[in-house]
């Protein structure tokens, strides 16, 4: 039985310049923050991110790891606007793909499923279409319609975080929405999953429907035993989004000194142990 348990450093160690990394995840909700923290303190830069975006995003932005978002959104949920990625779109310090939420879907699965586009109507008569990436195609049989030739968008890697996780890679999620951590992983080449928690396979099976058994160990790399991985973003049933941290991290966007100060304290203070000691988690 193989032992896919890895840390932190060892995802990092996979990076290369001008990868296309994707980040599972939405918004602010069950983000892999510990391996998102660690690719910041990396040297590794122009990379791409594809993202249903939250804080993931505008770290890897505010450290200028990012050369290019492909993106639905950036939103912190109960902060409406990601202030990182605001400030990168708006300084022109990134290039973007901007994709409706089921252009965005579309194409990962297009990835997943290893063909260069899905046909769709999603983007017909909006702003969407404008962008030179975002192609239209005719359909083959008799109405000939014009449909959407949805991108696909695959990765080089993908980042994960689950509830639980096996050392063999299969992973569970214990809240109500899934979101498409699995299509991240499928459309990877390279996919790793930080959890809160390792257990025994057995414990998976007997902790939740199985449904909840989104991610199967022929989908990941490398699993990661992260508690409090997601931190600040929410991991409900674990623990919520930390609403006062979040704040803080948002009045960190306001001016190169705030975010030399959060960086000190929150990012170059090491690993994601010493993160959790200054957080208190």
């Amino acid at each position: 039985m193989s032992d896919k348990r890895v840390t932190e450093a060892d995802v990092v160690a996979e990076l290369r310049d001008g990868m296309t990394i994707g980040i599972g995840g939405w918004g602010s909700r069950r983000k892999p923050m510990s391996l998102v923290r660690a690719v910041a303190r990396s040297d590794v830069k122009d990379l791409t991110v594809v993202s249903y975006g939250g804080p993931d995003v505008g770290l890897l932005c505010a450290t200028g790891n990012v050369r290019k978002v492909v993106y639905s959104f950036c939103s912190l949920d109960s902060i409406a606007l990601e202030p990182h990625f605001r400030n990168a779109r708006q300084a022109g310090a990134i290039s973007t793909l901007e994709l409706d939420e089921g252009m965005f879907l579309l194409g990962l699965q297009a990835a997943a499923w290893r063909v260069p586009f899905l046909p769709t109507r999603v983007g017909l008569g909006s702003d969407l279409m404008r962008q030179e990436e975002i192609r239209t195609v005719r359909s083959p049989y008799d109405d000939a319609e014009e449909l959407v030739a949805a991108p696909a968008l695959p990765l080089d890697l993908a980042l994960v975080h689950m509830h639980r996780g096996d050392a063999r890679g299969n992973g569970q999620y214990l809240n109500v929405d899934p979101y498409f951590d699995d299509l991240f992983c499928m459309a990877a080449k390279r996919r790793f999953m930080s959890v809160e928690r390792v257990v025994e396979t057995d414990a998976l099976a007997g902790g939740g429907p199985i449904q909840s058994m989104r991610i199967s160990r022929l989908m990941t790399d490398g699993v990661v035993e992260a508690p409090g991985g997601a931190h600040f973003t929410e991991c409900v049933p674990d623990y919520g989004r930390d609403e006062a941290f979040q704040r803080e991290y948002t009045t960190s966007a306001k001016s190169p000194e705030a975010w030399a100060t959060w960086r000190e304290k929150y990012l170059d203070c090491g690993d994601h142990a010493e993160y959790r000691k200054v957080v208190g988690l």
